[in-house]
Parts: structure tokens; sequence; C-alpha cells
């Protein structure tokens, strides 16, 4: 239970070292901080309470419906599934947001750090402990929803995945956020002291884009070969892979799937990658897990989309949501907030697809450059526009459902989109497997 609750902190960005609650008004947050400590013991007069920032739960539970919704809906319209390779749909907005978010809450939950080294060792056991239990869901334990068996072979689990990038960037930003930022006070009614303030977070920021590109565009790919086995038998032949290129950006000779081959090694990492949906692997997108005969080689190759050199990127992504944040901490006044968010977003919005016309294309596998600016520009434009509804003009009512799924982001994420429930569905069944409740309400067979 403490566990889960700690793995919860980290989603939620509550409590991430400083005793603060997210979103907790500062007359409130600063005081109960205190009362924690010892320091004081007085309450607060209710003037000087403030209430949650419930847009940030409303824009999470948007978030968690909209992945729900692209994992159900989008094999039966790949319009809005995860894009092959090349370009964006709507499922590739989702991860983004997710890691968005965290970045904004961890400016509540780091606000006030009376000891930095304790924070630190917090901010560790928490990824930790979220990072290991993305091992546990989606390194193969569970298996697919017709397969009763379970457990993994240790020598083929995957060791990356959804949770597992999300530890890492948590860590890395509530690092920066703890270590890396400027001394106490106001930073005037300007964002250049806002920038000013956080510069040092802001050229991590950046040494991350230039290292990713730089490894992306530089690095020499050879090439390789991989196993496989025969559908329909147990014989193993190997597939060899041309590449021999330098900063390639197709499915079978970048980079970014090269590290991950040499340093997590092949057989960890994800053995159904997306662009098997493509043209060349498969007709008819997917075409019932056959592919053409003029496939190319790499079409059966494993790629994990939540690789090692692509992580740093989703830090990128994190690290922005985090100056989001920062704007709410220093920043009171509505008019003022929206501006400091949509100023920056509208620009990372524009950078994004200029990027991608001049050949750097937006990509969610590689998690490119283009990628980053369109996604995150695109979460601080809804997340001004969720603020302005629900938390300046008060439609909080009608927000309500998706402010409590977003209070409960992890237990559904958990529950549902890792197929814990309807695999515990599916385990009871009459005289045969395939007499379940699932078969019954038309999702499984």
């Amino acid at each position: 239970m403490a566990m889960a609750k700690s793995v919860g902190d980290v989603v939620h960005g509550a409590n991430g070292g400083s005793g603060l609650d997210p979103n907790e008004g500062n007359g409130h947050a600063d005081i109960e901080a205190g009362r924690r400590a010892g320091a004081v013991s007085v309450t607060p007069p209710a003037a000087s309470r403030t209430q949650r920032l419930a847009s940030l739960d409303v824009f999470r539970g948007i978030t968690v419906a909209l992945m729900i919704i692209v994992d159900d809906v989008g094999g039966v319209v790949p319009a809005i599934s995860h894009s092959p390779w090349d370009g964006v749909t709507l499922a590739d907005f989702v991860f983004p947001f997710f890691l968005f978010i965290v970045g904004v809450s961890l400016a509540f939950a780091y606000k006030r750090v009376p000891n930095k080294a304790l924070a630190t060792k917090k901010a560790v056991l928490r990824a930790a402990k979220l990072f290991l239990l993305g091992l546990f869901l989606q390194g193969g334990f569970f298996h697919s929803l017709h397969d009763l068996t379970y457990g993994v072979d240790i020598w083929k689990i995957r060791l990356m995945g959804v949770l597992q990038r999300i530890a890492i960037a948590y860590l890395a930003v509530a690092l920066c956020e703890i270590w890396l930022r400027g001394g106490a006070g106001d930073v005037g009614s300007g964002g250049y002291a806002l920038i000013r303030r956080y510069r040092h977070q802001l050229f991590v920021g950046l040494v991350l884009m230039v290292t990713y590109t730089a490894l992306l565009y530089g690095m020499y790919v050879p090439d390789w070969e991989y196993e496989v086995t025969s559908p329909d038998s147990t014989l193993k032949h190997f597939l060899q892979v041309e590449c021999g290129v330098r900063g390639d950006t197709g499915p079978g000779c970048n980079a970014i799937g090269m590290i991950d081959r040499r340093v997590l090694g092949i057989q960890h990492l994800y053995t159904r990658p997306v662009y098997l949906r493509t043209t060349q692997c498969s007709i008819n997108s997917p075409r019932n897990g056959s592919l053409p005969s003029d496939a190319p080689t790499w079409c059966e190759a494993p790629f994990d989309p939540e690789g090692l050199l692509s992580s740093l990127m989703a830090i990128v992504t994190c690290l922005i949501g985090l100056q989001i944040g920062h704007v709410i901490v220093h920043f009171k006044e509505h008019a003022t907030r929206i501006i400091q968010w949509s100023i920056p977003s509208l620009s990372l919005l524009v950078l994004g697809f200029l990027l991608d016309l001049f050949g750097l294309h937006l990509n969610k596998s590689l998690y490119s450059l283009s990628y980053t600016c369109v996604t995150t520009g695109t979460a601080g434009l809804f997340f001004a526009g969720i603020y302005l509804l629900v938390d300046v003009f008060g439609y909080k009512r009608p927000a309500f459902p998706m402010e409590w799924v977003g209070k409960h982001a992890l237990m559904i994420f958990v529950l549902v989109a890792c197929n814990i429930v309807p695999m515990l569905v599916h385990g009871f069944y009459w005289r045969e497997p395939h007499n379940n409740l699932l078969r019954f309400v038309g999702i499984g067979g």
C-alpha cells in the first residue's frame, strides 16, 4: 500500500520531498508545511486558503481518457492510432501530455526544499519504485488477453516502457528542481526574470537536445542482424539489416535503435514495434500479422519506442512542463499566467512544424526534436485553455468526472491500460476459455 501511494506521488507530483501537496494554494501550503515541521501550530484563516488547481487534475484526467480511447478504438480507426513512423496522430499526444503534467506538478512539489539531500533521496526512491512497477507491468509478466499463462523469461524481459520512462524523466527533472534553481524571492512581473532564475535548468534542456541531435544524426550505424523464429515452427534463422549509414531516421538504421540493441540487448526490446504497420511491412496496415514477400528485413526486428537516447527528449518535455509550473508558482494574476504560457507554447508549436517542414520530421518512436516542440506546445496551449475554463470561469462541475479520473490516474492506468482488469475477467470462463465475460460483452473472443 505504501508503495502504491509513493508511486502515485510520482505520477501526480505529490509531496516530492518538500512536504507540500501539489496544486495547493500558497497560503495554506506554506503553513501546512510549517505545521508538519513543527514550526507553527496555528490554523490559517479561511481567507488565506486558496482552492486546489483543478485544471491540472482535469488535464490529467482528459489525458487518461484519451489514452483509453486511442487504445480501444485505435484498432478500428487507424487514423487515431499511433503513426507507423513519421507524422503524428491523436494517440501520439498522450504520452508527452503525461510527461508535461509531471513537470508542472513538480514545480509545486519542490517549491520548498529545506533539505536537499533528503529530497534527493526521496526522489530516487520514488523513481525506483515507479520504474520497478513499470518493469513488472510492461516487462512481459502479464501476457495477452487470450493467454491464461503468466510469468516472464528474464532473458527476454522488456526493460523499458511507459512507466519506466516517466520514472527517468521524473528523477532527472526533480534533481534539476532540487539543485539547479535561483535563490528565493519574487521574479517580478516579466518572463525574462523567470528565465534568468531558472537558466541552469534551461541550460540542461539545451544540452540534452544538442546531445540527442548530435548522436541521432552523427553516429554511424553499421550493418546488423537478429534472430527470428518461424511462426509455424521452432526453426530459427538470422536476418541481415544492411545499413552502413550515418544520420538515417528510418526504422531500420537509426542511431536510437542501435544504442538500445548494444546497451540493453535486442532481446530486451519491444517485439511489436509500430513500424509493422508501415506500407513496407504490411499491405493493409496491418495485414493479419503476415508480411509482404518483398518486406524489408527490419520489419520483424524489435524496437523500443521508450528507448535510452529518445528518453533525453522525454526529459526535455518534462522540463518544459516544469517551467510552465513555475509560472503558476511565481505569478498570481490569471491574465499574466495565460500570457506566460501561451507565448512560449505557441512558439514551440510553430518551431516544431517548421522543423518538420525542413526535414526534421515529426516522429514519436524517435521522439524527434520537432515532435517534442509540437507536442509540448500543444500541451501548453491545451492546459491554458483548461485553466481558463475551469479555474478562471469556474466550469468545475462539468469537468468533475475528468478531475476525478485525474486524481486516480495511476490506478486507472494500471487496471485498464495495462489490461489488469480485462485479464482478471478473462480468467473466469464456462467450460472453455473462450466462453468468458469479455466475449459475452463483445470485447474478447
